[in-house]
Parts: structure tokens; sequence; C-alpha cells
């Protein structure tokens, strides 16, 4: 498969499905027609796979309206083996959609799309998540991740850096909007979408931010969170000055020279998970040097987070507004999520995780975690 990608030069792109040109066309392409979030941060080690199942698991519940798209867009995949079931049955059922001559995960689906220069029919490579793990929702579709998506990189990286051909469009602007096309061909009354990423800013990661039109930024309760959210911006939207070496090679340059639209943020998520049968540490959730970076990053550029009905004018209605805290979300929500079950479906019991086979989880963590769960959930709209 990924030979075939490296030698599709012969296929032209078709125009009517890229964005391009006059400011016009670029206003269309900040117009998005549902909510597409992505949990990214180019951290690792924030909790954004084991929150992605949360989120998207407990949005589900509370809109049975709507059908919710999980786009695991990590070569990990742990949100998918977390939403198939968690442990080795959701390994197992990950292996099994992957397996497929048509893999049924995001391999599968960016293939189809460079292969056949079309936006692939999602309900072709996705699954509904209760058909292999009936503890959540039926409404809960996942498109999952796939560990060959690493081994993908550099074909699809090829593709899009592809010398464009006069009056065709664009490779690397097509190539980045695979997934905006997705998002975009989907009845925006029905769905909502939540990707998966990885740290790393990786080909694989510019795809699913060029799908989004918002972030949820998870942050560690620690001091080093500052300097991530100020790389998360700097990769984004660039710096000022550009640097005189790299500065036009980087994907904010590139992004910015065709006026893509560059997701904003809706809300930094700080977590403190504690370890199954450990004191919860004794600080908060979110640090001071990582609200003052935030703090600094809105008020030097606001329009890079979502707008409020009411924007903040100061630095503690800023953090009302734009963060949410998981400073209650202990072992309960990690354990929930090692066995791909929502907390609303946990009940007080003691449950085996990794090599712990008795791991207690009582009715007030359950009570709690679920309230942190909401606290965030509540806050993001459909």
């Amino acid at each position: 498969m990924f030979s075939q990608l490296s030698a599709s030069a012969s296929f032209l792109y078709d125009t009517s499905s890229t964005l391009a040109g006059s400011a016009a066309v670029a206003d269309q392409k900040r117009g998005y027609n549902l909510e597409a979030y992505s949990i990214w941060n180019n951290k690792g080690g924030t909790g954004k796979s084991t929150i992605t199942f949360h989120i998207a698991s407990r949005f589900a519940e509370k809109h049975p309206e709507r059908k919710v798209l999980v786009v695991d867009m990590c070569p990990q995949a742990n949100s998918s083996m977390l939403l198939l079931g968690g442990g080795v049955k959701g390994e197992a059922e990950l292996l099994k959609l992957c397996s497929f001559a048509k893999p049924k995960s995001v391999v599968g689906y960016i293939s189809d799309a460079i292969l056949n220069r079309t936006t692939p029919d999602i309900g072709s490579y996705s699954i509904q998540v209760a058909t292999l793990n009936d503890k959540v929702s039926h409404n809960l579709y996942l498109l999952s991740g796939d560990g060959n998506l690493e081994l993908m990189a550099p074909a699809i990286n090829d593709e899009a850096n592809r010398t464009p051909f006069p009056g065709l469009a664009d490779p690397w602007e097509w190539v980045h909007l695979i997934f905006k096309r997705m998002v975009d061909a989907l009845d925006g009354d029905n769905w909502t979408v939540f990707f998966d990423t990885n740290p790393s800013f990786a080909i694989y990661t510019e795809l699913a931010i060029c799908g989004s039109s918002r972030l949820l930024v998870p942050v560690n309760a620690d001091d080093s969170s500052r300097v991530a959210v100020k790389a998360l911006f700097a990769l984004l939207h660039g710096t000022t000055p550009p640097h005189p070496f790299f500065g036009n090679y980087t994907f904010a340059a590139k992004a910015g020279t065709r006026k893509m639209a560059i997701p904003q943020v809706h809300l930094a998520i700080g977590n403190r998970f504690t370890q199954f049968k450990g004191a919860a540490a004794a600080f908060e959730a979110f640090s001071e040097a990582t609200a003052d970076q935030l703090w600094s990053e809105y008020t030097a550029n606001p329009a890079r987070f979502a707008p409020r009905p009411t924007p903040p004018t100061i630095r503690e209605e800023f953090l009302k507004t734009y963060v949410g805290e998981l400073r209650d979300f202990n072992t309960a929500g990690v354990v929930a999520a090692h066995h791909g079950t929502p907390l609303s479906k946990m009940r007080q019991d003691y449950y085996s995780v990794h090599n712990d086979p008795d791991v207690k989880v009582n009715r007030s963590q359950l009570n709690v975690g679920l309230q942190a769960i909401d606290s965030v959930v509540d806050r993001i709209a459909p």
C-alpha cells in the first residue's frame, strides 16, 4: 500500500476539493459546518488518550441526539484500545481492524484519499464502537489508530511535497486538508468530531490539526508545561520574527502563505493523574507558570482562542473561561479507561490493572471523577 502511495505522482489533484487563493476563498477555509476538536499538546505524558476516551464517551452519553466520531491520529492508538474495551481485549480488537486488506483505520482512510484523490466515505473505515464494546453509547464511532501510521508518514510527506503543476491544486494544501474535507462531508447538524493526537508534530499530527476547528490542550501540573504551551503556539503560528534559517520551512509558514485556518484554543485542561494506590500530589491541576503563559498568549493574540460571548479582560476571568481542571480525576478515571468503561457505567469494586489485581474503586471516587469530567464536557460545544 505504501509503495502505491509513493508511486501515485501520475494522478492529478482534483482542484474542486481544494480551497485556494483569493480572500473570499480564504474566508471559506475558516468556515466549519460543525466543531471538530483536536486533543493536542506537543508535550508527552499529559494524558491525551485517557482524556480523549473520557471526554468523547461522556460527550456521547450527554448528547444522544448527535453522532460522535473519534479519529485516532496517534500511531500508538491508545485511545482506540481504550474505546475498544481496554487491556488485552482492546488491543486484540484494534489488531483486527488494522489487519483487513483495506484497514478500517486512519491508514486505510488516508491511503484511499491519496490513491484515489477523493474524500472517502467515513462509514467505510469507521466502526460503531458499541458493536465491540457494549459499555459505551451507541452514538459513538471510531476511526481507529494504526501503528502503520508511523511507517506511512514518509509517503504522506512525499505526496505533500510534490512540485505543484500550474493550474492544478497545491499538493501540500490538498494533503493537509484530507481530514478537513472529511469533516466537511459530515452532516454538521448531527456530528461532533474529536481527534486524538501524538505529541510529535509529525505530518499526521499536522493533518489532524488542519482537520480541526478547535483545540483542547491537556497540561500537567508542573512548570514544564509553560514551555510546552509556548512551543505549541510557535508550532501553529510561527515566531516573530521568523527564524532566518528554517522559518520558511515550518508548518506555520506554509499554512500561513496559503491562508489556511488554524484551530483556536477552546480549553486548556489541567489534569492531576495519581497512581492507582498512591496519595494525591500536593499541587493544583494547573500551575501558575502555565496559567501566566496562556494569559500572555491571549492578551497578545486573542483571535487564537475560541470566541466567548463575553471576552475576558482580566487574568482571573480568562482562567475561568479558558481553563478546565481535572484535579479530582484520579484512580477511578485511570481504572475506568483501562477497562474501556465510562465512569458513569463503573460500580464500586476491586479491579485488575496491569499487574495489580486489586485496585479498589469506591463510589465516592466515581462520583467525584464523573463530576470532574462533566465540568469539562459541559464546556464543549457540539
